[in-house]
């Protein structure tokens, strides 16, 4: 299959990267006119993920990551759209210069090539990572988990039947078998693959970092925390902290650990305890467990990507011993500071090693859409060409071009 799949992915490659903006806009609009017309057959394929996950015992959470619905799909088609609205970063000049030998060298953006996308249970991604890869002028092919595997045959089939008029839909693939022998190729394909890119929890990511052949960008894992400064206001913190665990608890940039500065603790845990009582499960340390009736966090909960309405809870001394704790636990992905100390907030982001580093707003915003990206294809975690929110630019790379009238050397 992985070796079908590469040799279309190959041809289709050569045709989209020399493809115009405008022939790549008109398939994404193809996109997002022809999701809202096929929602019913996305339900439907989708309903089937969503009865099996339930009976296979997945979490109402994990469900909720998998359920798709029409107000969904029709925010999935308006992301497509937005899409459409941004640059085209292919051909872009990032620099250049006119050698003292007369040489003319220009360094310009170009497509990666053919990108694999590994990823768990969302199947919104089958199209952010599709259109995406489109329109910066890669092929792509999609490997997402066995959980929405209805739900991306689904997807992939009505972008594939919507670009078709426009360019080769073979730009589009999907794999079909999720059995973990044909996942392994995929990994493994160096021929056909320029990149390949896992998204999903640390599971994934381990297991394609320690069995890929082909260059990798981590994204993911999400271990983040909001630290409450002795300097903050409590409404705010409050505010940000719940919307930072609840809003969507099943997402990466959702926060799993709450650091409280000892100075405010005791104002501050009793009210987020009556806030979180009956939707929360806290776990905390033994300082903060003396303020509030809560169960013992261990070790393990602290390095802990829950995924779900769990929080770790740890009372700290100072600002020092908080970025600490999120240096030893945290996964490089988005940390959050809430404080009115002007000096407090500087040093935080100044020293805290993350993707993106907040001063009094929610985790919940390390998103492409939210960035200005229009979607993303995952949130880099390590610290190579792109890290945080990778958008259009981040699935190019560039050559350089050189003109000359007969140098030699």
């Amino acid at each position: 299959m992985i070796n079908e799949l590469g040799k279309k992915a190959k041809i289709a490659e050569r045709e989209i990267r020399i493809a115009t903006t405008q022939q790549k806009n008109n398939a994404l609009n193809a996109i997002k006119e022809a999701l809202p017309k096929n929602v019913q057959k996305i339900l439907v394929a989708n309903d089937i993920d969503l009865e099996k996950a339930e009976s296979n015992g997945i979490s109402k959470v994990m469900q909720d990551r998998l359920r798709l619905t029409e107000e969904r799909i029709i925010n999935i088609a308006n992301a497509v759209g937005e899409i459409v609205a941004l640059p085209d970063p292919v051909g872009e000049i990032d620099g250049g210069c006119v050698r003292p030998n007369g040489l003319r060298i220009t360094k310009q953006r170009v497509p990666m090539g053919v990108i694999g996308i590994i990823f768990e249970s969302r199947p919104n991604v089958t199209v952010d990572a599709a259109v995406l890869c489109l329109k910066s002028g890669n092929a792509v092919i999609l490997r997402g988990g066995k959980e929405a595997v209805n739900s991306n045959i689904a997807l992939a089939e009505v972008m594939r039947e919507a670009i078709a008029p426009h360019i080769n839909p073979d730009v589009i693939q999907l794999v079909t078998d999720t059995s973990r022998e044909v996942s392994t190729q995929l990994m493994q394909a160096r021929e056909y693959l320029d990149l390949l890119i896992p998204r999903g929890g640390a599971g994934l990511i381990n297991t394609v970092c320690e069995n890929a052949k082909v260059p990798v960008i981590e994204t993911g894992v999400g271990n983040c925390h909001v630290y409450v400064d002795e300097f903050s206001h409590m409404d705010m913190a409050l505010k940000i902290a719940d919307n930072a665990k609840c809003q969507r608890p099943s997402v990466c940039n959702a926060i799993e650990n709450l650091l409280v500065h000892k100075n405010i603790a005791e104002e501050f845990l009793p009210k987020l305890f009556e806030l979180w009582n009956d939707k929360v499960e806290m776990r905390g340390c033994e300082r903060s467990k003396a303020i509030i009736n809560i169960n013992s966090a261990t070790e393990e909960d602290y390095y802990t990507e829950y995924n779900d309405l769990i929080i770790a809870i740890k009372i700290v001394d100072t600002i020092e011993e908080a970025m600490s704790h999120i240096e030893k636990y945290g996964s490089k992905h988005s940390e959050t500071i809430v404080t009115y100390c002007y000096s407090n907030a500087e040093k935080f982001q100044k020293q805290v090693d993350a993707a993106a580093v907040y001063v009094n707003a929610s985790t919940r915003f390390t998103d492409g859409g939210e960035f200005g990206l229009g979607a993303e294809i995952g949130i880099s975690t390590q610290k190579l060409h792109a890290r945080g929110p990778m958008g259009l630019k981040e699935l190019t790379t560039v050559k350089y071009l050189v003109n000359g009238n007969g140098q030699v050397r």
